[in-house]
Formats: C-alpha cells, sequence, structure tokens
C-alpha cells in the first residue's frame, strides 16, 4: 500500500502498470481483464491449495443470514475501504462502511505524535459507528487495515524489526513467527484488526524501490516465510491462538509479480509467461493461504499488460477458484481507478474481475459509493457478484471474531502500553539483527573487534534510528524524523557504545572522523537514506557518496583500521568502498534494535566470539552497477558476491581488492537526442491515453481514445508528422514513452531543452501542460497554454522548454520513462514534429 496515487501522465511504463495498450500487428495481442494471455496458459499450472482455516457451517450460515437482512445500500458500505482522515464515525454509519485504514503517516487528529489512548479512541468510535442499528440497519462491525509491515511502523514507540530483505538473509522460518506474533501482539495494543502484511513479493530487479521488502529474489526463502508470518500474525490454525485477541488479521501481498516488473519500474508490466509467473512469483502464496491469510492485497502493477485489479483471471479463476482463496481481495491505494475504464469514483470493473474491497483515501469515496450502488441497481455489477464480495469480508470478520470483540478499547491487549516496544518484542529483534548481518570483508581478521579497545563510530549513519530503520518508520518513506521519535530504541553507536563502555574500552562518535583520541578501529556508518515505493525506484545499482568514500579513505590513510558499516535496502555496486575498508557489513535496515550489530561485530571481554555471522545474501550482489536484473540461476550468472554468500569467523577468508571499472554504459552525452524524427525513436513508443484511462499505442497511421485522436500528416516528406486533435470531452494526453527508463541526466546538466516543432490548427480551450515523467508520483508538468495561444496559426514553429523546468521539479532525469506528455482536457488541434532534447534558446521560462 502506499500513501499517494494521483493521476498519471501518460508513459508507457506506467501506462502498462495502469492497464495496457495495443500491439502491433506483429505483436501477441493485448489481453482484456481476464484472459490468459501466454502460450503456456492454462489453470492447471495452478496448484490447488488446502487451507487450514476450513470453512465452519456455522459461519457460513451466519453469513447467510446477515446478506439476508442487509439492503443492497448497507453491502456497497462494506466494500468501501476509506482512510481515516477522511471519514467520520457519523459517516461510517450512514454508509454502512466496512472497513478504515491508516496510510503510512497517517495517524488519529494528524498527529504523528499519538498516543495508544488517542488510537484506541478514534477505534472505539468507528466501532461504535458500524455497529449502530437505526434506520433497520444491521450491526457489522468495521475491521481497521494498517501497514504494520517491519513492526507497528506508524506508531511512536512500536517495536520496530529489520525489512524483509534483512530477514531473508536469516533463513530462519521460526523467528519470522516469532517476529510476526510480537508484531501482532503491538497492533492489538492500539485497537486495530488487521495489517497489510506480509508483503511475498520476489524481487527480480533490484532497482525496484520496494526491494527491501522483499525476502528474496528466489522463491523459496519467500515460499518457507509466507506461511509462518501468517501464522504469526494469526495464530497457528487448529490451536487456541487463532484469532484469540492477541493476533490480527494478515494480508498476503501484493498478487501477483509485483517484484518481476520490467526495469524494476513500480507498478510496471510483468511480461513473462504464465509458467514464470506461476513458479516464480506464487510460491509465498501457497504456504501463506495454506497457512489461512484471510486478505490478499491485489498489486498495482500489471501481467502482460493487464490491470491486476482488473484481473478477472488471476483473481477470480486462478486464486479464488483454482487455489481454493475463500477470504476477500483488497484493493491498494485506489488501485481501481487504473483499470481501464475506471477512475477513482466508478470501476464495476474490478469488482466484477474479483477485488472484493475498493481501497478508496480520496475524499470523493463517498462517490465510488454512490457509482457503486447505482451500477449494483442498474445489473452492472451483479447480485451474486455482490453477495459473493459482501459474504467473504462477513466471513473473515466472523473468523476473526470481530463480531463478539467488543469495543477495541476492551479487547485483551488494548492500552497494555508495556507491550508497545517491550523488552521481549525488542529481544526478538535485536536476534533478527544478528542473524541478518552479512559479511562480505574481513580481511586481516579485524572483526570481531576488541571492545576494550579505542573504537571511533563515525559516518551521517552512527547515531541516526531514522536512517537505520528505513521506509515504511512512522512516516510513509521514512523521512522527517529524529531520534527523538524512537523511544527505547538503539542506534548503532548507542548499541557499541554500550558494549565497549562494559568492557572498559572508550569509544567517541563524529560525524566526520575526527577524534580526541586515536582510535585502534573506527566503524563507519553510511549507506542508503529512507525511501519507499516509487521514491526508491534507481536507474541503475551504482552507490555514489564522495562525502563516505573520503571518510574511509582519511582513516584509513592515518593508520587505522577500518570496519563499515553499509545500510542499504538493496544489494548495491559498492566496489571503491568495500577497498577502502578493512571489513564491510551489510547491516540492511535493521530497525531500532541496532544493539543486535555490537553483538556480532565487538568480541567479549576476553577475545573470544561473541555472535558469529549467520547473514547469507538472498540477492545477489551486482559486479557491475549496470547489472541488473541479476538473479541466482539465470545464464551467465556473474555476480560480485554469489546468493547464498556470507562470511563467518570461523572460517576466514581474505578478499582481494576489487574492480573499480564501471562495464555499465555511462549516460548519453551528445549534443541531441532524438524522441520523434518522422516516427518514434527507440526506445520511446506514441502512446494516447484518456479521462478513463483507456489507452493506446499508436502503431499505425491512425488511432484514438475517446478524447482524442491522432494521424500521420504530412510535412517534408510523406507521413513525418502527427497530428493530434483533442475533442473537449475530457482530459487527455499523448506521450512519447517507454517501458525502459533513459538517462537524460547529462543533457539537463548541459542546459539543453525538450523543443518541438510544432503548428497550430486551432487555439487551445483549456488549459495545455507539457509534462515529463520518471514514473507514478515522479512526473511534473509545465503549463504552455500562453505559448500555444501566442502562436501564429497554421505556420510551423518552434517550442524549447529548459529540462531544468523538470529536474528542479520533481523529475530523475536519469530514470525518464517519458520525456513528453501533451496533454489538455479541452479542444485543441495542433501537429507535432520533430521532437528532441539540444540546446536551444527557451521559449518557455520555468514556473517559480
Amino acid at each position: 500500500m502506499h500513501l499517494s496515487c494521483k493521476t498519471l501522465m501518460c508513459s508507457l511504463a506506467v501506462l502498462v502498470a495502469l492497464g495496457g495498450c495495443s500491439k502491433s500487428s506483429d505483436e501477441a495481442p493485448t489481453p482484456t481483464a481476464g484472459e490468459p494471455v501466454t502460450e503456456t496458459s492454462g489453470i492447471s499450472l495452478w496448484p490447488e491449495v488446502q487451507s487450514r482455516i476450513a470453512k465452519d457451517p456455522a459461519i457460513e450460515a451466519k453469513v447467510a443470514e446477515l446478506l439476508a437482512q442487509m439492503s443492497p445500500e448497507q453491502k456497497v458500505g462494506q466494500l468501501i475501504q476509506p482512510e481515516l482522515r477522511q471519514i467520520t464515525p457519523e459517516e461510517v454509519t450512514r454508509y454502512s462502511v466496512g472497513s478504515i485504514l491508516n496510510g503510512g503517516g497517517s495517524f488519529p487528529a494528524e498527529n504523528k505524535y499519538a498516543k495508544v489512548e488517542d488510537w484506541l479512541a478514534l477505534a472505539d468510535s468507528f466501532y461504535q459507528a458500524s455497529m449502530s442499528t437505526e434506520g433497520g440497519r444491521v450491526a457489522i462491525p468495521v475491521i481497521w487495515g494498517t501497514d504494520a509491515v517491519h513492526g507497528h511502523n506508524n506508531v511512536i514507540g512500536a517495536t520496530l524489526f529489520p525489512h524483509n530483505i534483512a530477514l531473508g538473509a536469516m533463513r530462519n522460518p521460526e523467528l519470522i513467527r516469532q517476529i510476526g506474533a510480537a508484531t501482532a501482539a503491538e497492533v492489538a495494543v492500539t485497537g486495530i484488526d488487521w495489517t497489510f502484511a506480509p508483503t511475498l513479493a520476489v524481487a527480480r530487479d533490484d532497482r525496484w524501490g520496494r526491494t527491501y521488502e522483499s525476502y528474496a529474489e528466489d522463491p523459496e526463502i519467500v515460499k518457507a516465510y509466507g506461511g509462518m508470518m501468517v501464522e504469526g500474525l494469526q495464530g497457528i490454525p487448529g490451536t487456541a491462538e487463532l484469532f484469540d485477541g492477541t493476533r490480527v488479521v494478515a494480508t498476503a501481498k501484493h498478487f501477483l509479480a509485483d517484484g518481476g516488473t520490467e526495469g524494476g519500474i513500480d507498478r510496471g508490466d510483468a511480461v513473462i509467461s504464465e509458467a514464470d509467473l506461476v513458479a516464480i512469483h506464487n510460491p509465498g502464496y501457497l504456504t501463506a493461504l495454506a497457512s489461512g491469510a484471510q486478505t490478499v492485497m491485489a498489486s498495482f502493477s500489471s501481467w502482460q499488460g493487464v490491470k491486476m485489479h482488473g484481473h478477472t483471471y488471476l483473481l477470480t479463476d486462478a486464486l479464488k477458484k483454482r487455489m481454493g482463496f475463500d477470504g476477500f481481495v483488497v484493493g491498494d491505494w485506489n488501485g481501481h481507478a487504473f483499470v481501464p475504464g475506471c477512475t477513482t469514483t466508478s470501476c464495476p470493473q474490478a469488482i466484477n474481475a474479483g477485488l472484493d474491497m475498493f481501497m478508496a483515501p480520496d475524499p470523493n469515496w463517498k462517490e465510488l459509493y454512490e457509482n457503486t450502488l447505482a451500477q449494483v441497481k442498474s445489473g452492472a455489477i451483479s447480485q451474486a457478484r455482490l453477495d459473493d464480495a459482501v459474504g467473504r469480508i462477513l466471513r473473515v470478520k466472523l473468523r476473526a471474531g470481530l463480531f463478539e470483540a467488543g469495543l477495541p478499547s476492551t479487547r485483551p491487549l488494548a492500552g497494555q502500553q508495556a507491550l508497545l516496544g517491550s523488552a521481549e518484542h525488542r529481544a526478538v529483534a535485536r536476534q533478527a539483527v544478528r542473524e541478518s548481518l552479512v559479511l562480505l570483508k574481513n580481511n586481516g581478521s579485524v572483526l570481531p573487534a576488541n571492545p576494550a579497545g579505542k573504537i571511533l563510530v563515525t559516518g551521517d549513519g552512527a547515531d541516526n534510528i531514522g536512517k537505520q530503520s528505513g521506509g515504511w518508520t512512522i512516516t510513509w518513506q521514512g523521512t522527517g524524523n529524529v531520534n527523538s521519535d524512537f523511544p527505547g530504541a538503539t542506534s548503532i553507536y548507542q548499541g557499541i557504545a554500550t558494549a565497549v563502555n562494559a568492557a572498559g574500552g572508550h569509544v567517541e562518535l563524529s560525524s566526520d572522523g575526527s577524534y580526541q583520541q586515536k582510535p585502534d578501529l573506527a566503524f563507519v556508518v553510511f549507506g542508503e537514506n529512507p525511501y519507499a515505493e516509487m521514491q526508491g525506484d534507481v536507474n541503475s545499482l551504482l552507490y555514489q557518496n564522495e562525502q563516505d568514500l573520503a571518510l574511509l579513505k582519511k582513516l584509513r590513510a592515518e593508520g587505522i583500521k577500518v570496519v563499515a558499516l553499509f545500510i542499504t535496502g538493496r544489494p548495491l555496486w559498492a566496489n571503491s568502498f568495500i577497498n577502502a575498508s578493512d571489513a564491510f557489513v551489510v547491516v540492511w535496515q535493521p530497525g531500532t534494535e541496532a544493539n543486535g550489530i555490537a553483538d556480532v561485530v565487538l568480541a567479549n571481554a576476553d577475545g573470544s566470539v561473541n555472535h558469529d555471522f549467520k547473514g547469507q545474501l538472498s540477492f545477489s550482489w551486482p559486479a557491475d552497477p549496470g547489472q541488473s536484473p541479476l538473479n541466482v540461476g539465470q545464464a551467465d550468472y556473474q555476480p560480485q558476491f554469489a546468493y547464498g554468500y556470507g562470511l563467518r569467523y570461523r572460517a576466514h577468508k581474505e578478499l582481494a581488492n576489487l574492480s573499480e571499472t564501471i562495464k555499465a554504459p555511462a549516460a548519453t552525452t551528445s549534443e541531441r537526442l532524438a524522441i520523434f524524427n518522422q516516427r518514434p525513436q527507440a526506445p520511446w513508443q506514441l502512446v494516447l491515453r484518456d479521462h478513463l484511462n483507456n489507452s493506446r499505442t499508436v502503431t499505425t497511421s491512425k488511432d484514438e481514445v475517446s478524447t482524442l485522436s491522432v494521424s500521420a500528416v504530412d510535412n517534408k516528406v510523406q507521413e513525418d508528422a502527427r497530428r493530434a486533435v483533442w475533442n473537449g470531452t475530457g482530459k487527455g494526453t499523448l506521450s512519447f514513452a517507454s517501458i525502459q527508463r533513459s538517462d537524460l541526466s547529462a543533457y539537463a546538466a548541459n542546459k539543453a531543452a525538450l523543443v518541438v516543432d510544432f503548428k497550430l490548427n486551432q487555439a487551445p480551450a483549456s488549459a495545455v501542460t507539457i509534462g515529463m515523467s520518471c514514473g507514478t508520483d515522479c512526473e511534473t508538468d509545465i503549463d504552455v497554454t500562453a505559448a500555444l495561444k501566442a502562436a501564429t496559426p497554421d505556420a510551423w514553429q518552434t517550442l524549447a522548454i529548459p529540462l531544468s523546468c523538470y529536474s528542479n521539479a520533481r523529475i530523475k532525469m536519469d530514470m525518464v520513462v517519458a520525456p513528453f506528455v501533451i496533454g489538455t482536457d479541452g479542444a485543441l488541434d495542433i501537429t507535432l514534429y520533430n521532437l528532441r532534447i539540444e540546446q536551444a534558446d527557451q521559449t518557455i521560462t520555468c514556473p517559480e
């Protein structure tokens, strides 16, 4: 789940994620929602799964009884999940709302420092509203969902566990179950019923900004962990602990292949066979569903061009019918809006495809309710499909005991502040940190370090709990936090300092490598800053930071042994940093219990090993920054450190200096880049999109969507230009876009501009923008209305927009997927010719 999702400019990378496109005649045809699309297609590829939570005849009878009593209005209300900032308890009653969520960085009264009592009071108010029987309503308890993805990470004082990539390095399924149980208990303290975890993505391209949410590139680890995390969160089926008041409902997400998109683009397209879809990306769901996962979250991404939120074949035929899932499917943050023909406020296609609950976080969720109700009454959504969806939601609520649970504040763990960040839970997290650390280098056996010696801890991550915890930490992206936001937590420095002081040693902290006493050894803590989905996507796996590298080299030049403690959410090419260190430890994003690092890197007082390294890479480490995707088992597999690599104290090995030569091509530095010159230039394609997210990739001389059309016309030679006509019936965009990223940073640094020759056939009736996109929430529009209105009609002229207008805004110039997106919601007739990036006199002045 994520925090925001805006109407997207049309780039093909995101276009595919938003619902597919047409293909040229020599390509496989674009599937419609619900079609299996590959040569190996067939439902028999999907394993049957027997859930250990069997259907209970008493619960099924109760579901039928409730459905018979509920009005269409109340049933539709169960399908809607607004965000807590956009709904009141009164509206819960009025619309019979079935669920509430809080997104990342969302708190009661928008107070980051909300106390347990505040969470409980709000949970009580929503629950009481849902149980009202006024007007003949049936009392149906609301279910509250939250993104507790590495602990109850929205709540100050909670235990934060290492992110999934670190847990994958542990190879310890039993500890995963303990982490789930501890997380469930802390969620229950605040009166919340449901977490959107575990993430079962198998990340195959580490440039993806959610790689750290994946346990491994190999589905076997994900399979081993999925069921165990579900059992930890919900309780073990067949035992008294199942939904016993100390557990919460789990979510298997994001179904399916969110980690398999082309180019590692968030919300992109998994262009893989059905056999690979099942073999690589489905195994985690087998164990999660077998262990009784009660909800599944649909992915934002697509498979073979079809948006997952509208995919009947995957959501209904494969997941529900073949795999036997009898819980409910919840959408992601406005994910239904990107199904072709849908908007945030109307999407019968998603419900008909198998989505059971809309995640509708915008203020206009009531319009979605009204439109869905009208679609039920008109038959656009059948009564049978409505009852199936509502019945699934009721079944989960009954199984979870919500009808009998009473007010959230009265439940077994409610308000037990001592459980939030308890010593027991922190001990589990500390063990997870210890077991997840991966030792890449230990030359001269500098580790374990002598705690009685003189030790320096330095680097920008040394005493920075926010940085070490990564994304999805209090805020969505994990940014804006300070150490005081983590009461009871331990920074990397604090963990080392405690052990050193106990052993009688001397420890200093500095950010720049300065010291009062020359140390015997320095721990340098550095690496990636926090990020989450979309904003975490990168173009290459190169780690660059001149200040970090200079710090390593400075200390080593002073004759000090240097140990690098590398904070990261993915494998990165950091050969120069490894070479500049005597030892190099990947600490991932350890969360709040970084004293687990000191447990391993420091010896006992007598010099013996306290805890040996156990971590093994669950992702292959690249030998070059352009080496992604890189996955064990693929042809020409030549990593820097292979999947499963991890040194041990008991088996010492010296590491020779690594190559610091980058093999990957640098950013293009030519003076001119053609985007459209008589035809779209590779890798770009011409794409049309209308206000209902219907899209077309134009491969013929003319094409259209509902709000605009395009045709090939002559300028200097036959069909070397494109005439685009907007009919004024709604927003439409024409873009040149790609499913791969392009690095335009060299052009931006050279002060180039986006340049297009155009002829205005009809002046714009409404505002016109020319935008650029590097993916969802990484996009910027520049208003060109005045320039177009000032243009001489029917005469060729040139428009130039400095790239700085985009790079100074939100665009990552090394990750561009759509360098040109022109859009308007009014009438416009314009002919475009010779679109390029080059040095030019600017026509447009960047907005302030």
